[in-house]
């Protein structure tokens, strides 16, 4: 399993928005974008498996990509 990065992120949401990841940025509303509730969910379970520390209520309640990192980026830094 790939460990997450903030450009494996990316490529994950891009992925599940049918989008280049060059098209995402990382203070692009993600939900203006396309990305849904279901799909947020399934992005979640899937970086959760990865190893992330992450909820569904801290990602929805600010959908940017730079907001979702600083949240794995913290959960890193605690195991490192």
């Amino acid at each position: 399993m790939t460990a997450l990065s903030l450009e494996s992120m990316r490529a994950d949401i891009a992925r599940m928005l049918h989008e280049s990841p060059s098209d995402i940025l990382d203070d692009d509303n993600l939900m203006d974008l396309g990305l849904d509730s279901m799909r947020l969910m399934k992005l979640a379970a899937q970086w959760r498996e990865a190893g992330a520390e992450l909820e569904f209520a801290d990602l929805a309640a600010d959908a940017t990509l730079a907001h979702w990192w600083a949240i794995v980026a913290r959960g890193l830094a605690r195991e490192a």
